[in-house]
């Protein structure tokens, strides 16, 4: 049945070929979501190898955190920006899944000795995740999870107001914003965990320091940070 499937696959695709989210040509061989070329040509910011870096920066003075960094550069027009479009607006999570599996790839030697005990994704308001229907950053969270081998918690933290989009407001708005925007379901089961708590861009931090303000009400929980993308 195996060889019959690969046959069929091979069939479809030359119909239906599965397209790079990156620059649209076809996939080959073993590629998921993203071709080699993407992969090769991709703005990786290496913040795990800096503790001061700018993405932590953005939180210093803001709320404790252990770790934060973020695995690409994002810029308007590149690469980053079709393929976080891809995956929010153009029903493909599997992107996500793909970025979180190279992610975590990279932090795998950088996490072992403040390894976290779970991964939290910054959710989305209800509604809003009907109307998409899913949330990229649980993808982004499963390929973390996969290749890391920490669990990801998905359902723990809730988003109880529908915001506005973040995208043309000024940096005081978006904190205005997302003021009291999150609630923690189960707090108990978070105690004393080290949670990685992780969003598809960071502009502002808004968002982020919105959510990290809800855990952080919970007796000897720890935060590390982490996102697909950062944008300066």
């Amino acid at each position: 049945m195996n060889a019959i499937q690969k046959h069929l696959d091979d069939f479809l695709s030359l119909f239906f070929p599965e397209l790079c989210a990156g620059c649209g040509t076809n996939l080959v061989n073993n590629e998921s979501a993203i071709c080699s070329k993407c992969i090769h040509d991709l703005p990786y910011t290496y913040f795990h190898h800096q503790t001061d870096n700018p993405a932590a920066r953005q939180f210093w003075g803001r709320i404790p955190f252990l770790f934060c960094g973020s695995f690409l550069y994002f810029r308007k027009g590149s690469i980053v920006q079709e393929m976080l479009h891809q995956l929010k607006y153009n029903n493909k999570p599997e992107v996500g899944f793909r970025l979180g599996e190279m992610y975590g790839m990279q932090l795998q030697n950088m996490l072992t000795v403040e390894k976290p005990d779970l991964i939290i994704p910054i959710p989305l308001h209800p509604s809003r995740q009907r109307k998409r229907g899913y949330n990229q950053s649980d993808y982004f969270a499963a390929g973390l999870s996969a290749t890391l081998n920490i669990p990801a918690d998905v359902f723990n933290l809730q988003r109880s107001v529908r915001t506005d989009s973040q995208t043309h407001k000024s940096r005081f708005t978006r904190y205005e914003n997302m003021k009291d925007v999150f609630f923690v379901k189960n707090r108990q089961v978070l105690e004393k965990r080290h949670v990685l708590l992780i969003d598809d861009i960071i502009t502002t931090g808004a968002t982020i320091e919105s959510a990290a303000l809800a855990l952080l009400d919970i007796p000897g929980l720890r935060i590390s940070i982490a996102a697909i993308a950062f944008t300066n």
